[in-house]
């Protein structure tokens, strides 16, 4: 195929090749439950109908002598029922194929997508698209509107790199030291599985408890967090703190409207050892770790610091080998300062029209050890912990909580045969 098109990967992508194992997929789900059963025909229709918004969608990752690079596939996507587990392998070095998929399972349409290809917010952009596209589909032209694709910005953007538009080359930040963080451990579940436990509460109900403790739901449900973790730990381990990696939507902070890989991540904990546990202290502590590190000096710095490394002749005249070997020991070393990840995709923002076919969106991404992802529509907030171990202490705690605070949770975790359970608290 020496006609194929071909692009480099941005910054943030280079480091899902080198660091995808059977223990961590790199894949992640994000989910729209409709009001209705899903249709094969329809969304196969709507797919590639939202392909030709996205055409970097139809590449593969291929090896080069010194980075990775997306080529142009003549793979054809093929939608599905949903047939194998959450967050199944999608990268195979030795096949190149298609770095998404979308399937279905009653009322729910389920799009994975490798973390190389995009981020959350690009891959919400897209199941957004394929669903307003999957609406008009079946239920006619009538229901769509020009508001409905009012996000449709040109491909050119959508393709764009961000990273390298916005590196400026200049000198490093301080970074503050974090130190090693408590690790959740325990037995963990046959063949590498992931258990997904979702809960749905009322956003608004989130929001006015949030703005009781004058904050926000992401500062406050990181604080709820915290103290879940808190309430399973040994005593002999709160000599560690607890740490949560929180990815940053950098669209927040640089004009950009790219689909791709635009993020960076900032560390908040808490150190039980050293301080109470009672909520309006750990909220306070985080409340404060979020000002210090989303301040202007700091999101630019951690930029170019993501950026200086590529530029760097050097690094650039390594062969890939070792690059996986640097990224990869990079990775462990870093996984220590984590106890856990915690995302807040945000509002899923859909066309007034299309609500009596929409009830509810989510997300959760594969783990090796324990991660939160979160994301609303209407006024349903949905929660999605992934993990691979057994117990389940960490997600009880975190919903009694809320339950506590007289906030109404209802859960689902997933089973074997990739339908799904009610859970009780």
């Amino acid at each position: 195929m020496s006609d194929a098109k071909w692009s480099r990967l941005e910054n943030a992508a280079k480091i899902f090749p080198s660091t995808t194992s059977r223990e961590d997929t790199k894949v992640f789900r994000f989910t729209c439950e409709l009001t209705e059963m899903v249709q094969e025909a329809p969304l196969q229709a709507a797919l590639e109908e939202t392909l030709e918004f996205f055409p970097f969608y139809r590449y593969s990752l291929r090896r080069g002598l010194f980075w990775y690079f997306y080529e142009e596939s003549r793979e054809k996507p093929v939608v599905r029922e949903e047939h194998l587990p959450p967050c199944s392998k999608l990268y195979h070095p030795d096949r190149h194929g298609l770095l998404f998929s979308v399937t279905y399972y009653r009322c729910r349409i389920n799009l994975e997508v490798y973390h190389s290809l995009t981020d959350g917010t690009g891959a919400l952009a897209f199941l957004r698209m394929l669903t307003i596209h999957y609406i008009k589909q079946v239920h006619g032209e009538e229901v769509l509107s020009h508001e409905a694709l009012r996000n449709a910005v040109p491909v050119p953007e959508r393709m764009s790199d961000s990273f390298a538009r916005y590196y400026t080359g200049k000198k490093k930040y301080e970074k503050q030291k974090v130190k090693r963080a408590y690790r959740i451990s325990g037995i963990r579940l046959p063949d590498h599985q992931i258990r997904v436990i979702e809960g749905t509460a009322s956003a608004s109900q989130i929001l006015q408890k949030s703005h009781e403790y004058g904050t926000t739901a992401s500062i406050f449900l990181c604080s709820v967090l915290l103290r879940a973790i808190h309430a399973q730990m040994p005593k002999r381990a709160e000599k560690y703190p607890v740490n949560l990696s929180v990815p940053v939507n950098l669209r927040n902070y640089f004009p950009s409207e790219s689909a791709r890989n635009f993020f960076s991540v900032i560390t908040v904990g808490y150190d039980f050892g050293k301080n109470p546990d009672d909520f309006a202290s750990v909220i306070a502590a985080v409340k404060e770790g979020f000002a210090k590190e989303l301040t202007d000096e700091k999101v630019k710095g951690r930029l170019n610091d993501l950026c200086a490394l590529e530029h760097n002749l050097l690094t650039r005249m390594v062969p890939l080998f070792l690059k996986d070997i640097s990224l990869n020991i990079a990775n462990r070393v870093s996984a220590r300062e984590i106890t856990m990840a915690f995302s807040n995709i945000g509002r899923v923002d859909m066309p007034a029209e299309m609500a009596p076919y929409l009830r509810q969106f989510g997300v959760f991404v594969s783990t090796k050890r324990m991660q939160v992802c979160l994301c609303s529509y209407g006024d349903r907030l949905t929660m999605g912990f992934s993990a691979p171990f057994v117990d389940t202490s960490v997600q009880r705690h975190f919903f009694r909580q809320l339950t506590e605070m007289g906030i109404d949770v209802e859960l689902t975790a997933n089973v074997q045969e990739g339908g799904e359970a009610h859970a009780d608290l």
